[in-house]
């Protein structure tokens, strides 16, 4: 699977380590920043996660800022991107089970790195289930 994945400053450290851990599950990760902790804003790397999905040039997108919060806002602002903010396995899993979500958000001052890992191990192995969901998420596109 081709794999987006941003964060801002707070998150580049927790960022680094995901690339690393989707890189060894196989997976061909783009890379769109930031790599350091000088100040950036979270809706430009958001936008070019987002953006990469809507092209086609990936198939699903992690987004890591601080909290997620703004992440999830901003990512949730694009047609066609379910974006779910997600701190344990049970919503990981549910997001994509239900809501066929396409980006992962995460908090890197909520979580810590093993958490992180499993919870992207899950959203990543979860497969949309369809049927009454279809119906549910056509009444939320814009």
């Amino acid at each position: 699977m081709k794999i987006a994945i941003g964060c801002d400053h707070a998150a580049w450290e927790m960022k680094a380590s995901i690339l690393k851990f989707l890189e060894e599950k196989g997976h061909e990760v783009i890379n769109m920043g930031t790599d350091g902790p000088g100040s950036v804003d979270y809706p430009d790397h958001a936008k070019l996660v987002c953006d990469a999905i809507i092209e086609g040039k990936a198939d699903r997108g992690v987004l890591i800022c601080g909290t997620g919060l703004g992440m999830s806002m901003a990512a949730n602002k694009y047609t066609d991107i379910r974006a779910a903010l997600c701190s344990e396995t049970v919503s990981a899993a549910l997001s994509r089970r239900h809501n066929d979500s396409n980006v992962l958000c995460m908090g890197a001052r909520m979580i810590g790195q093993i958490m992180a890992e499993e919870i992207t191990a899950v959203w990543l192995e979860t497969e949309f289930e369809g049927g009454r969901h279809i119906i549910r998420l056509d009444k939320i596109k814009v």
